[in-house]
């Protein structure tokens, strides 16, 4: 029996590792043997994916989009080429870019002055990257306004708004090339109306004021409502010292520029448009001095002869008089309105024009002594300024 022992602890010895190596080796049925491995938990990356909803946009968006895709096919990129000095190579090339729009199917495009100010050389690229070679055809120092004019056929025109209409607070979109980055659009709201010097000095009236981010490159593109109307004209901008936006961009309204557009195309060049008066604002304290039959307006001191004033049936003055150390004439025609628009002092007067060209007729709203009086005129040529 103690000889046994040893025999059984071994068989079981065998037994034990044949069931512990069958459990870890599979056999074959021809006898191979086939390793098994035992199953180990691999960690899942857990992710939350967004429902499909086919592209649907918010309704901000999709005005956002709809505005995008009806003006781009109008907004081009401008380059000019200047040439300028360096002190130490002499006369060089000077590049500048910008922007502009399209404006009729004969290819006339607007932007601004400064844009090709002294420009040898304008190229202009469609949003399709199809580049032309331009030419200026139309120069307005005054309103920062240029139109050049491409050779291209299938062109999309803009479609130009109103921007008597525009209300502090409501949407737009500006559209250019800010830093050559050509295509770019940005969105912000008309933060005021206001009159604004331009690059020249001149004074821009009604110039709109907007958050929309403008930048070095956006100059001469368009300004949008949600309607994707052209309202205004991107100008300037406030940089902080930076050189770039500030928050603050300055449009000229398009009412302004559909005023002299005819002009610029068919004569290359303005025709300020004019009363031929002079004339002296009238405030509560001169009107009750000189018996002025009411306590606003601008009082015509003379007509200029031949002028547009004198043709309307408008009338200077004739009594002579001294205002501090000024002789004037009194006895003249006190305009209160034109088109219905109330006329305070001169200023009043050159922000109408602004938005007017030498031919038009107008109706002009006069005191002749007592009586209140609406007289036609014709607007002229200005010859000099006054």
């Amino acid at each position: 029996m103690r000889k046994a022992r040893p025999a059984l602890l071994a068989l079981l010895l065998v037994v034990a590792f044949y069931l512990y190596t069958s459990h870890r080796l599979g056999f074959r049925p021809w006898g191979g043997l086939t390793l098994v491995h035992s199953p180990v938990a691999e960690p899942s990356l857990q992710i939350t994916e967004a429902a499909v909803n086919n592209g649907a946009l918010a309704p901000d968006e999709q005005v956002n989009v709809a505005v995008y895709k009806k003006a781009l096919p109008s907004v081009v990129n401008i380059t000019s080429t200047a040439v300028g000095y360096n002190f130490f190579y002499g006369l060089m090339p000077q590049k500048g870019q910008g922007t502009g729009f399209i404006i009729d199917r004969e290819g006339h495009i607007l932007t601004n002055f400064h844009v090709v100010d002294g420009a040898r050389l304008v190229e202009v690229t469609l949003y399709n990257r199809k580049k032309y070679k331009a030419k200026i055809v139309g120069l307005d120092r005054q309103h920062d306004l240029a139109v050049v004019k491409i050779d291209a056929s299938s062109l999309t025109p803009a479609v130009l708004g109103d921007s008597r209409g525009l209300q502090v607070g409501q949407y737009v979109f500006a559209i250019g090339n800010p830093f050559g980055l050509n295509g770019t659009m940005t969105r912000g709201i008309v933060s005021s109306i206001r009159s604004v010097a331009g690059p020249e000095g001149a004074l821009i009236d009604d110039a709109i004021q907007t958050d929309a981010a403008i930048n070095p490159g956006n100059s001469g593109g368009p300004l949008l409502n949600s309607r994707g109307e052209v309202v205004g004209i991107n100008s300037m901008i406030a940089t902080g010292g930076a050189g770039q936006s500030a928050g603050v961009g300055f449009a000229i309204p398009i009412n302004s520029a559909k005023a002299v557009l005819n002009d610029l195309v068919t004569l290359g060049r303005v025709r300020r448009p004019s009363l031929g008066i002079r004339g002296l604002p009238i405030g509560p304290e001169l009107a009750s001095e000189i018996g002025a039959p009411a306590d606003y307006g601008v009082l015509i001191l003379q007509v200029v002869p031949g002028g547009a004033a004198e043709r309307g049936g408008l009338r200077g003055g004739n009594q002579r008089a001294v205002l501090g150390n000024t002789p004037i004439l009194l006895g003249g025609d006190l305009i209160i309105a034109i088109e219905g628009e109330q006329i305070e002092d001169l200023q009043d007067i050159a922000r109408f024009m602004n938005s007017h060209r030498a031919g038009d007729t107008v109706t002009v709203t006069v005191m002749r002594g007592k009586k209140k009086m609406e007289v036609k005129v014709t607007l002229g040529e200005a010859r000099q300024q006054a």
